[in-house]
């Protein structure tokens, strides 16, 4: 786990109360943290990697000032507009896509403040960041500056500048070969003829994302204005990093200002710190936790946690969600932090009733079964999400929308109804992770609902290479079917989502039609934003099972 290491005057200063360290070493673990060391007034402590927002000090001190009871409830930041506007190009959309931008003014640069934001930026890039796969996040003085700004994809030596750590001018290709962060990184780029740059008005280059910046921008004791950038292949870990990053400078007084990203004809604006509400139960919360807590109790609890509430009833609460919280993905979540808040030395302690010996269910021995034969062939386990969309699992593979089980007040038309099908979402994520090399094969053992709105399990792979094709298909399958000990026939099926003539259904003798596999329409593959041909299987579970030997 992340250890985050801090002064404790540095501490204090930035809680804006008074504490004394032995009732910071006492009380900060309850949040749910250990200590790992302390040395003088230099304390060391380890935090769960769910909480990247208590990866400085500056979030310690926030999430302190409310579990302490000194401010309980979210801390707002004012978010003042500016004119400062980033235009990314095309280029950009195979490479690294996505980008996020804030300005923090009236920043007193001190050394603790410093060490504080690159220790940090490492910490999100190794986390959220995915060791800047996902997000690579790049910290600038905005001083030398001239917006707007350019995010685009060019040729690797046609663009020079003075990387950080570095005295001479180099082309990005020679970055990459004799920069220590860009021999770290390259792997990052394999396989792109063009690489992300950031540059200003004045063709001033602020980042070579997601290997190295500038020295034009380099942050300095003296630096007051500072530009954060936050580019990747996620949009939603990039809105996380940018709201943890930004909030810490404003932790330390800093003004916040929003910037607004131009992308074709749309605009985003960012920094968007307005939270998210959820409402929680009262009764759920006390089933989970076996409490008694009132509304009220679970309010305090959750105050204390950082969230801003409002009771709605006598058993339920609105919560608002702080947008630096990564953590929060399930009313469960809350449910979690409400045990934190009331504190866990106030749970009673109990012994179970009765001892007693688990074992796997028959229909999991199948389960390990099929994903060891699946690993066996060279394939990847995925899971995905249960909740899909019409256009995915319809639309895109040329079916005529059918019965499904739509959900009421989707978030989103992305998650508006129950999936039917595994492929659609192996689909997806081979799309999310195309920049990788190929060849890429994965398979997922997981539940759908069918057209009776009964739950079932599928099993579904998927193949994309530069030669996929049925034959390649038809031989993994027949291996399948003999390693799980059943004889089949294979006859000719005809699904628009293949390709015609090159799509077969696996027939058992008792059991009919078991699944069905073979080489996917170019439509159903560019439908989906991929470049190459894919091969797909899928069988029914439950029959699988019943046809074993």
């Amino acid at each position: 786990m992340p250890v985050v290491t801090f002064d404790y005057n540095d501490f204090v200063r930035l809680l804006r109360h008074n504490i004394s360290k032995e009732e910071l070493i006492n009380r900060l673990p309850m949040i749910g943290a250990d200590i790992d060391r302390i040395e003088e007034n230099m304390i060391s402590i380890e935090f769960f990697a769910n909480r990247p927002d208590l990866l400085s000090v500056e979030g310690i001190a926030r999430a302190a000032r409310a579990f302490f009871g000194f401010q309980p409830g979210m801390q707002i930041y004012d978010v003042q507009s500016s004119d400062i506007t980033i235009n990314v190009d095309p280029s950009v959309k195979k490479v690294r896509p996505y980008i996020q931008c804030s300005l923090v003014k009236n920043v007193n640069m001190t050394d603790e403040l410093i060490t504080s934001l690159m220790d940090l930026q490492e910490k999100l890039h190794a986390g959220i960041g995915r060791n800047r796969k996902k997000v690579a996040i790049g910290v600038h003085n905005f001083e030398p500056l001239q917006p707007p700004f350019t995010y685009k994809a060019v040729d690797p030596t046609t663009i020079q500048f003075i990387p950080l750590s570095k005295i001479e001018s180099m082309t990005m290709k020679d970055i990459l070969t004799i920069h220590e962060k860009g021999i770290a990184y390259a792997h990052l780029l394999d396989g792109f003829d063009k690489y992300p740059v950031l540059i200003d008005a004045n063709n001033n280059v602020l980042s070579f994302p997601p290997i190295i910046n500038g020295t034009l921008t380099e942050i300095t004791p003296f630096t007051t204005e500072v530009f954060i950038d936050v580019t990747g292949i996620n949009p939603q870990a990039i809105q996380y990093a940018l709201h943890i990053i930004t909030t810490a400078l404003a932790e330390r007084g800093g003004k916040i200002y929003s910037t607004t990203v131009m992308r074709g004809g749309t605009k985003h604006t960012s920094p968007e710190l307005t939270p998210k509400a959820r409402s929680l139960s009262v009764a759920y919360t006390n089933r989970i936790l076996g409490t008694t807590l009132d509304t009220a109790q679970i309010e305090t609890c959750l105050q204390k946690m950082g969230y801003q509430t409002t009771i709605t009833s006598a058993d339920s609460l609105k919560v608002k969600i702080p947008s630096w919280r990564v953590d929060i993905l399930h009313e469960i979540d809350l449910v979690e932090d409400v045990a934190i808040g009331h504190g866990y030395d106030m749970f009673k302690r109990d012994l179970p009733n009765a001892l007693t010996f688990g074992k796997k269910l028959p229909n999991k021995i199948t389960y390990d079964r099929l994903r060891m034969i699946l690993v066996g062939f060279g394939f990847n386990e995925a899971t995905t999400y249960t909740i899909s969309n019409d256009t995915d699992e319809f639309k895109k593979l040329g079916l005529p929308i059918g019965k499904r089980v739509e959900i009421q007040n989707p978030i989103g038309e992305e998650f508006s109804s129950l999936r039917k099908s595994l492929i659609p979402s192996l689909l997806k994520l081979l799309a999310e992770n195309k920049h990788y090399s190929l060849p890429q094969q994965i398979f997922e053992l997981g539940v759908v609902v069918d057209e009776n709105y009964t739950n079932q399990f599928l099993l579904s792979g998927i193949k994309i290479s530069a030669k996929a094709n049925f034959t390649e298909c038809k031989s993994l399958v027949e291996a399948i079917v003999r390693e799980m000990g059943i004889t089949v026939s294979i006859i000719e099926k005809d699904h628009p989502a293949f390709v015609k003539g090159r799509c077969a259904a696996v027939m058992h003798v008792q059991n009919g039609e078991l699944g069905f596999f073979g080489e996917l329409h170019p439509k159903t593959i560019t439908n989906f934003t991929l470049e190459h041909p894919s091969i797909a299987f899928e069988f029914l579970v439950h029959s699988l099972v019943l046809s074993q030997k």
